[in-house]
């Protein structure tokens, strides 16, 4: 695709995000470094904490950058009712998340900064995902197989746990994934 001679840098070390820009025909480099440490205030709005991650990691970009780059930074967030579910710190983290998942609806929020040398834009967009209940030996099986521990919601909706578990979405898969292609696509052009 074309990008009006700006280069692209995705700061992100998500394989998921790398393989879905990939997918929409952009060139770009990979730089993560960032002085930015993921925090925020507890009374900060669920719904509002990706985008601030996002910004966070944007404007802690280690350098300025050159006016023929963009940069695009990221951030998802699994939201069960008022439960926010970021990455499993261990196995049994993991298990205590896909048992609150299973048999419920859940959110997935993921936010995307554009930014360049003299503008910025960030926005939301969030997907809704039903799972089935699941059994302990299913929950297991994925855990000890595909070992989620690098996912929001100790999940990956491209994985066997989507495959057999996910019984609807309301919204972007790709977004569920990671990464809002579509919008994202729409907000990359009318940024260029």
């Amino acid at each position: 695709m074309e990008t009006n001679g700006k280069r692209i840098i995705l700061a992100s070390n998500s394989p998921r995000r790398r393989e879905l820009l990939a997918s929409l025909g952009f060139d770009f480099s990979v730089d993560t470094r960032t002085s930015f440490i993921e925090d925020y205030s507890p009374d900060t709005p669920h719904v509002k904490v990706p985008e601030l991650m996002s910004q966070g990691k944007s404007r802690g970009f280690h350098r300025e950058l050159s006016p023929d780059e963009i940069l695009v930074t990221s951030d998802t967030m699994v939201l069960c009712g008022t439960e926010i579910l970021g990455k499993p710190s261990d196995r049994d983290d993991a298990v205590r998340m896909l048992k609150l998942l299973s048999g419920r609806e859940h959110q997935v929020i993921t936010a995307v900064t554009i930014r360049s040398a003299n503008k910025e834009k960030t926005f939301s967009v969030t997907s809704n995902v039903y799972f089935k209940d699941l059994s302990d030996s299913e929950i297991d099986y994925y855990i000890d197989n595909y070992k989620p521990f690098d996912k929001a919601g100790a999940y990956g909706i491209q994985e066997w746990i989507g495959y057999i578990g996910i019984t609807g979405i309301e919204g972007s898969f790709y977004n569920v994934m990671g990464f809002p292609t579509q919008r994202f696509f729409e907000e990359l052009k009318a940024f260029l």
